[in-house]
């Protein structure tokens, strides 16, 4: 009984019908508990919802604790190591901000929206559903080393970018952490505008920092799509 328990709450291969459908059934449950987080006001509806997806995940968690084992195979062992799985956490900060509202050292409105938005890491869920999903962490997985090369590339664009940017505009850039900011911002080609350089020097370093962002930027973005599709060939 276990065994079978198991087999169909683990992520389906394909060949699984049951399997298939708790995997599809729990991505839509996911999905369902996110709507509340996107009102500010709560509903008895929404109530109903958060309560509802809390009690399935609550299952879904006793289930896999009780058949740790199999997956695991540590035998008894099994059973205490489970819970400090990444997963295991995952799952509980999915549950908890629900269920401990309910009590009363809970009642503070501000301690009660901290906990409210741990609910987001429910989205971490569906890591455990998708098969789609396990490319592209196969992806990052094998390009791991091109990754690194390029995030450390980007940290020195941004402490480089802004060491010379808060030493040609002082008056602009009241601390180094505000340069560290405005480098970020350019990095990414987001630009809110709030710092910006005005000088002419700061201008131009401007310019050229932007045109060397571009590049960085597009730069995981071309490995991690030649990583996925040599992926998806293997898989074909």
């Amino acid at each position: 009984m276990r065994q079978r328990i198991f087999e169909i709450i683990e992520k389906s291969n394909g060949a699984d019908r049951l399997s298939s459908i708790y995997d599809y059934s729990m991505m839509a449950v996911i999905a369902v508990s996110l709507i509340p987080l996107a009102f500010k006001e709560t509903t008895p509806i929404f109530s109903i919802i958060d309560y509802s997806a809390a009690t399935l995940f609550s299952v879904d968690y006793f289930l896999r604790l009780m058949t740790a084992d199999f997956k695991m195979k540590k035998k008894a062992a099994s059973f205490f190591l489970y819970p400090f799985t990444p997963m295991a956490l995952i799952d509980l900060l999915c549950i908890l901000p629900t269920f401990t509202a309910l009590a009363g050292g809970f009642r503070l409105l501000k301690l009660f929206r901290l906990f409210r938005t741990f609910r987001v890491f429910r989205t971490l869920k569906l890591f455990r559903y998708s098969r789609s999903i396990d490319i592209i962490l196969n992806v990052i997985q094998t390009q791991k080393n091109s990754l690194i090369a390029v995030g450390t590339l980007a940290v020195g664009y941004v402490l480089i970018s802004a060491l010379i940017i808060f030493n040609v505009e002082p008056d602009t850039f009241d601390t180094f952490f505000d340069a560290i900011y405005w480098a970020t911002v350019s990095l990414t080609t987001v630009g809110y505008g709030d710092l910006y350089p005005v000088t002419a020097v700061g201008k131009i370093v401007a310019m050229m920092s932007s045109f060397i962002g571009i590049a960085i930027i597009a730069l995981p973005s071309g490995i991690i799509t030649a990583g996925y599709m040599a992926e998806l060939s293997k898989k074909d």
